[in-house]
């Protein structure tokens, strides 16, 4: 152990008389880095923790990309378009979709919705993962009403269950003698939670040909093609180049332009948050400049006596700056062990709740990122240094005679 090293170690742990007031300032100090850390970290672990929540949600309910026409219209010839592009090696799933707006009735209200037909033995996305009551089945039974899955905010406004009856009409056009609407009934096998509104409150799906009938669609007919793809990091690319291969009047999708305020809004928070918070961390670290000045001026008559006995300017500044990293080293592991705490508090018992309706989710998530510690670990480290850097070097340029004088 060096000369510098060993006395700042004393100085940090000292308990010298009538020096209480010294101990607590340089207590809240630890304290200041500590919260400050713990702030930062904790905020940066709910940022990742929403991000990561949103985007499996969007990426596991939704299509990666969606091929459609400009005017919004039918694919005329969808299986051929369909074999094309699922010649594409990044392509997990294609499948042509057939969707309508329709109106649907359950026991006691109507309401409107987007119908979508998908095929009978799955859709292309994750939606059996977020069904929450019932099943994904949108076989016919032996009534010979099809399947159909809902949203939850849906079912709560039709007050429906499982095996209830759904009765869907077109709404194209103006009803009529000569024009009355096309009827289907469809028996609910399965409800969904998203905790998306966008998502729970206005999506149906039912077996493709029981909606193209419904529509009056013939079988080589879709709305549009959707795909998801092997490798999540692809989607952008690959919408990039699969929209300059198709012709017109096809155009790709991506779920990033699709749901663009969504993704939008999470990168707000990821961007914001942690300059904010990072505030915190800034007012802790100077505030060791106020205590590493005290320490000096309660060190003053040693510091006079060290350069007395040969001590350097060097070996006086780096006393102090030790001692003030000592304070951050305090403070950031108290900080860290906070932050962890929280991470599995939140984790484990939800101790956060959140309006689903607003956030998407029933609570906060946490996703404590390692990068993330390195980074706050490095710049409190680096800012505590520099804000103990000024009183260390007064303190290195103390006269030895004036202080011994002083402090007779």
């Amino acid at each position: 152990m060096n000369f510098e090293w060993y006395l700042a170690k004393r100085y940090f742990k000292g308990k010298r008389k009538g020096s209480r007031f010294l101990s607590f300032i340089k207590v809240m100090a630890i304290t200041g880095v500590a919260v400050g850390s713990a702030g930062l970290l904790i905020a940066l672990s709910v940022v990742h923790g929403f991000k990561s929540v949103i985007d499996n949600k969007v990426l596991g309910f939704a299509p990666h990309v969606t091929v459609s026409t400009f005017s919004g219209g039918t694919i005329n010839r969808a299986d051929t378009l369909l074999k094309e592009i699922d010649t594409y090696p990044e392509i997990g799933k294609a499948q042509a979709v057939i969707n309508g707006q329709t109106m649907i009735q359950g026991a006691d209200d109507v309401t409107g919705t987007l119908l979508k037909g998908v095929d009978e033995q799955g859709d292309v996305t994750d939606i059996g993962n977020y069904i929450t009551r019932g099943t994904y089945d949108l076989s016919t039974d032996s009534t010979g009403r099809p399947g159909i899955i809902v949203g939850s905010k849906l079912a709560q406004t039709l007050n429906v269950d499982i095996n209830s009856t759904l009765t869907a009409y077109t709404v194209d056009g103006l009803p009529s003698p000569l024009s009355s609407p096309e009827i289907e009934q469809f028996r609910l096998s399965g409800i969904y939670q998203t905790g998306i509104g966008q998502f729970d409150d206005v999506l149906a799906l039912a077996a493709r040909p029981h909606v193209q009938k419904f529509f009056l669609k013939s079988s080589e007919e879709a709305s549009a093609i959707e795909i998801t793809l092997k490798d999540h990091s692809q989607i952008e690319s690959f919408g990039e180049k699969l929209d300059s291969e198709l012709s017109y009047p096809y155009f790709a999708e991506t779920i990033y332009e699709r749901y663009s305020n969504i993704f939008a809004w999470v990168d707000l928070q990821e961007q914001t948050i942690p300059f904010v918070i990072a505030v915190m961390i800034i007012v802790a670290a100077f505030n060791l400049i106020g205590t590493v000045l005290m320490m000096v001026l309660e060190r003053t008559r040693d510091i006079g006596i060290l350069k007395t006995i040969g001590a350097s300017d060097k070996s006086i500044r780096g006393i102090f700056l030790l001692e003030g990293l000592f304070v951050a080293v305090v403070g950031l592991i108290i900080g860290i062990f906070l932050s962890l705490t929280f991470a599995w508090l939140q984790s484990t018992y939800h101790i956060i709740p959140l309006s689903e309706q607003n956030y998407y989710m029933a609570y906060a998530p946490v996703e404590p990122h390692m990068l993330d510690f390195v980074l706050v670990t490095g710049v409190t480290l680096f800012l505590c240094a520099l804000a103990s850097w000024l009183p260390a070097r007064i303190a290195s340029k103390t006269d030895p005679l004036k202080v011994i004088a002083y402090g007779r």
